[in-house]
C-alpha cells in the first residue's frame, strides 16, 4: 500500500500542507484535515481515502478560488482544471467543482470559443485562432462552429498590414516581411496574398 513519505506546510498558505506519497508529490490539504485525520509520515494510506478527506474537506474552497480565477477573464474547462491541479486539488474535487460551474454557466467552452474567436480575428487568422483553442482544450466540434462564424479574413488582414507598415518603407523587402508577419498571424496564403495586392492598389 502507498506510504506518506512527507507532509510539509506549503510556503503562500501555512493553513495547507503538501502530501507526498512514496517520495512524490501527490496533494494539498488543510492542515486541520491532516490533524483531524491522524495522517502522518511513515503511514500507509489508500489514495481513495485522501482524495475522500479533499472532497469532504475543501471542496467549496476550491469552488471559491476557482470562481476567483474566473472573474478576470473567461477560461475553458482545461484551463480550470490546469489551476486546481497547479493548487494540490485531486480530481475528485476538481471533477466537483466544474460541475458546480457549469450548472452556474461559469463554464461554457462553446460560449468561450465564440467570444474568444469574435476577438482575436480582428488581430490574428483563422489558423492561429484554431491553434490556439486547441491548446485551450476546446473540441473541434465546437472550434469549428466558432470558426464558421468568421467571413471574410481579407478585411483583418488588412488591418494587420497597415498596422505592420505604418512607419515603413514601401519597398519589395518590407513586402516580403509584411507577407511573413501575416502567414504568423495564422492567415492563410490566399489571404496574406490579397491583403498585400489591395495594398499594392491603393485600397
Amino acid at each position: 500500500m502507498p506510504e506518506i513519505t512527507s507532509i510539509t506546510p506549503q510556503q503562500r498558505d501555512k493553513t495547507r500542507c503538501n502530501i507526498e506519497i512514496d517520495g512524490k508529490f501527490y496533494c494539498g490539504m488543510k492542515l486541520d484535515t491532516v490533524l483531524a485525520s491522524g495522517l502522518k509520515v511513515g503511514m500507509s494510506v489508500d489514495t481513495d481515502f485522501l482524495s475522500h478527506l479533499q472532497l469532504e474537506s475543501e471542496k467549496l474552497t476550491a469552488l471559491d478560488k476557482a470562481l476567483k480565477h474566473i472573474s478576470v477573464s473567461m477560461k475553458t474547462e482545461k484551463e480550470i482544471r490546469a489551476f486546481l491541479k497547479k493548487k494540490g486539488y485531486l480530481e475528485e474535487v476538481s471533477n466537483y467543482v466544474l460541475e458546480k460551474m457549469k450548472d452556474y454557466g461559469y463554464v461554457d467552452d462553446e460560449t468561450y470559443a465564440q467570444s474568444y474567436t469574435e476577438g482575436a480575428s480582428k488581430r490574428k487568422g483563422s489558423r492561429l485562432i484554431q491553434l490556439e483553442l486547441r491548446q485551450k482544450g476546446v473540441d473541434e466540434q465546437i472550434i469549428d462552429s466558432a470558426l464558421s462564424a468568421l467571413t471574410d479574413e481579407t478585411e483583418s488582414a488588412k488591418r494587420c498590414l497597415e498596422k505592420y507598415m505604418r512607419g515603413k518603407p514601401f519597398d519589395q523587402a518590407t513586402l516580403q516581411k509584411a507577407y511573413r508577419n501575416l502567414l504568423s498571424k495564422g492567415f492563410d496564403y490566399d489571404t496574406c496574398k490579397a491583403a498585400i495586392e489591395s495594398l499594392k492598389n491603393g485600397d
